[in-house]
């Protein structure tokens, strides 16, 4: 085992190997699994609707229908809950606000408390808060974090949400129905294209997680396509039963 035999060997030896995913997922996460929900909801939807034995056209005004409807659900319930959350976030906000304007020192208190009960000496804890606390803005974002755990200048946009669902919803529900919108008048383009689709999108899912690309992408695989075997399934018989 090599030995490290210097500060400054050791500060680029933890530099180098103390990187962390981004664990959050950042944009890559919503889109991902946006994308993923519109293709695995639409290719079992048409499917689903192909077993019934129905004509070519049917099947493409079925998985257009089923992009524009699960696009504009997942745009609306992405605004509604991000927007509800926002707003209570918010509230929390002014109830600290109002609090740190009639009580200063005791939200002062509070804080030193805090750093107290983390390993910091007293007198520096309090130093710490009376310094931190000068700022009403700064103590704001403080007892936000520390109380809340929230940052208040990184909330999230209920319109950027709604329109990023849109988008990856509705590209993911284009691929089932791309091979019909080139000429493609069987299934198996469709079914073949989006179980592409399908592994690709669980190969870059294992970029916020900690499993291989391999692994991700044929479970994502292997889900997708058993949805939309069974869906065929059923399609089939409800078409028996039907006609």
């Amino acid at each position: 085992m090599a030995i490290i035999e210097t500060d400054a060997v050791l500060h680029e030896a933890h530099r180098d190997n103390h990187t962390h995913r981004d664990v959050n997922g950042g944009w890559l996460r919503p889109a991902v699994f946006g994308a993923m929900d519109g293709l695995v909801s639409n290719l079992a939807l048409m499917t689903g609707v192909a077993g019934g034995a129905v004509s070519q056209q049917t099947i493409v005004i079925t998985g257009l229908a089923g992009l524009a409807a699960g696009a504009f659900s997942m745009a609306a319930g992405e605004y509604t809950s991000v927007a509800s959350q926002r707003e209570l976030v918010e509230a929390e906000l002014d109830v600290e606000r109002r609090e740190l304007r009639k009580h200063p020192k005791d939200e002062m208190a509070e804080l030193a408390a805090l750093y107290e009960s983390r390993g910091v000496d007293a007198p520096l804890a309090r130093e710490v808060a009376r310094q931190l606390s000068r700022d009403p803005e700064q103590a704001l974002e403080i007892h936000a974090r520390e109380e809340l755990g929230i940052d208040p200048g990184d909330l999230p946009s209920p319109l950027v949400a709604a329109v990023s669902s849109f988008g990856a919803f509705a590209l993911g529900a284009l691929l089932p129905i791309l091979p019909y919108l080139l000429g493609a008048s069987a299934l198996w383009p469709a079914v073949l294209l989006a179980l592409v689709g399908l592994f690709a999108c669980g190969a870059v899912v294992a970029r916020v997680t900690a499993r291989s690309w391999w692994f991700s992408g044929l479970r994502q695989l292997a889900l997708g396509g058993a949805a939309a075997a069974m869906t065929y399934g059923l399609g089939t018989l409800f078409g028996v039963a039907v006609g």
